[in-house]
């Protein structure tokens, strides 16, 4: 019976022991990171929308591991303070690139997924969030780099066919 009981403990020590060490290696940054890498850093933000401008302050940093670019947004609209946060990066299964936001004007994220044009430096994303009845609605957005030192995002809403608002970013020197 000893036997049994020690032949038994053996087995599952072999079967075991070499899974408790075999932990999968964490996933590492590939190219696709390097253009939200782009981002980093402090930007003064001008939105523009129905004729009205606000201003913000966007900090974007690379984070969790490099895989994740999680921005921060402090400001007004329309005569109030907003604040929102997200994180965006780079899904390799779907080979997309994926966000999610979250804002003070809402209790719902929107999820957005979509690609990057390398030759005219545009991220393009689309996906859907609450609308401002609280509904769910189709968002899309494209993100222009212009240079180091200049992103222009447009954000459509529905089925408009121009900009429900556009964000000027300028970075912080």
């Amino acid at each position: 019976m000893k036997t049994m009981r020690y032949a038994a403990a053996m087995i599952a020590a072999v079967i075991l022991v070499p899974t408790a060490g075999a932990q999968p290696e964490p996933p590492k940054p590939g190219p696709e990171h390097d253009v939200l890498k782009k981002m980093e850093g402090t930007w003064d933000a001008t939105m523009t929308a129905g004729g009205m401008e606000s201003k913000a302050v966007m900090v974007y940093k690379m984070d969790l591991g490099g895989l994740w670019l999680s921005s921060k947004l402090d400001g007004e609209t329309g005569g109030q303070k907003f604040s929102g946060r997200g994180f965006d990066g780079y899904d390799p299964n779907k080979k997309k690139y994926v966000g999610v936001w979250v804002d003070s004007m809402s209790a719902a994220p929107m999820i957005m997924e979509g690609t990057y044009d390398k030759d005219k430096k545009i991220v393009s994303m689309a996906g859907e969030g609450p609308g401002f009845d609280g509904k769910p609605t189709k968002y899309k957005s494209t993100t222009e780099l212009k240079d180091e030192n200049t992103m222009v995002m447009s954000m459509w809403m529905g089925d408009t066919k121009d900009p429900s608002f556009t964000v000027t970013f300028k970075r912080k020197k």
